[in-house]
């Protein structure tokens, strides 16, 4: 929690010197540290003790899906509370999201193919994410609307201001690292204690906690009506977690055991990644025309809170057409040529670095 409201002060001051897109994907990494760190715990373990296989993947998909099927809910409804709004708008700026975020979901289909997580995964998806970030890099400095401690921080010297902010970065950043082991094998010995499925409790329980921090640095945003840049904050997590996290996965399981092997992926494994997946394609079309409502809120609410009554292979398999037969009316109302071109000028925006 003094995580959070740290990443978030020093994460609107870094604004002051940074283009906000990149300062926006610097704390969505740093705000993702819980999700990296436990994960990396359970693939670097598993390397040398296969047992723990199966929960690299649990947390990775259980924390995909928390930031769409409820992270980006409790932003938009935050944002109306405060009377600001039933939806929210985004910029253009908002592309070099979207576009990586569709292309690293069509990837993620082939590796259900696949049934295994390789090097060259490793490779692709750290690629991705290098695109991703020189991308928003390249965008234009605003000066920001500063207020409370993230102001405090903006009106410093410049050279005292960058240094105030990398330190707030790397002390969250250390305070959000020293619980990832101690969590991930107590959470493993309450489920055995309890009788309840340790798979289970990594996918749903872990994914809570260690999103929290990103969860509540949006959620302040949107409450101070700044609900797009909440909602970019969970969409470059998002990112981050879908590209990034997913590609360190096979390298660390490597690097622990000693050989170039991929991670297997199990039937049950593949059928959430592809759930995953799903749900992802089917958040790029909500998002195609740059505004979220709360009735596409309800939607992605209702087929998340609903999935853990349902944990069978064939259960997944049907969350997962449903996914992809709601992109599809999503899409249609607006007609194949209008769908079409919203994705072009999110392809070209991307490209575009002005």
């Amino acid at each position: 929690m003094g995580a959070a409201f740290l990443l978030c002060w020093s994460a609107e001051a870094a604004e002051v010197d940074l283009p906000q897109g990149l300062s926006v994907a610097i704390l969505a990494l740093i705000a993702v540290l819980p999700e990296y760190a436990v994960d990396m715990y359970f693939a670097w373990t598993a390397g040398k003790d296969p047992s723990y296989t199966a929960y690299a993947a649990a947390n990775m998909t259980g924390a995909n899906r928390l930031l769409i099927g409820l992270g980006w809910a409790s932003v938009l409804l935050a944002y109306s509370l405060r009377g600001y709004g039933r939806a929210i708008k985004l910029d253009r700026g908002v592309s070099p999201e979207l576009v990586t975020l569709g292309a690293s979901s069509v990837y993620a289909c082939l590796l259900v193919w696949k049934s295994a997580l390789s090097w060259v995964d490793f490779l692709l998806f750290s690629a991705l994410f290098g695109a991703y970030a020189w991308r928003t890099a390249s965008a234009e400095v605003h000066a920001p609307e500063l207020e409370g401690p993230a102001r405090s921080l903006g009106l410093l010297p410049p050279r005292w201001r960058r240094a105030a902010v990398a330190g707030l970065f790397l002390y969250s950043a250390a305070a959000i690292c020293l619980a990832a082991k101690p969590f991930a094998e107590g959470l493993l010995a309450t489920g055995k204690q309890m009788k309840i499925d340790e798979f289970l409790l990594v996918q749903w329980l872990a994914p809570i906690a260690s999103e929290a921090p990103e969860f509540i640095v949006a959620i302040l945003f949107a409450l101070k009506g700044k609900g797009d840049v909440g909602m970019r904050v969970l969409l470059a997590s998002k990112v981050n977690q879908w590209t990034l996290l997913v590609g360190m996965l096979p390298a660390a399981y490597g690097l622990s055991a000693g050989s170039l092997a991929p991670l297997p992926l199990d039937p049950r494994q593949a059928g959430e990644l592809l759930l995953t997946a799903a749900q992802s394609i089917f958040a790029l079309a909500v998002l195609i025309n740059l505004r979220f409502s709360l009735k596409e809120a309800l939607v992605l609410t209702v087929l998340f809170v609903t999935q853990p009554f349902f944990t069978s292979l064939h259960a997944r398999h049907v969350y997962s057409v449903v996914y992809l037969a709601g992109t599809v009316v999503c899409l249609w109302p607006r007609g194949a040529r209008e769908a079409a071109r919203d994705a072009v000028r999110v392809a070209l925006d991307f490209r575009s670095r002005s």
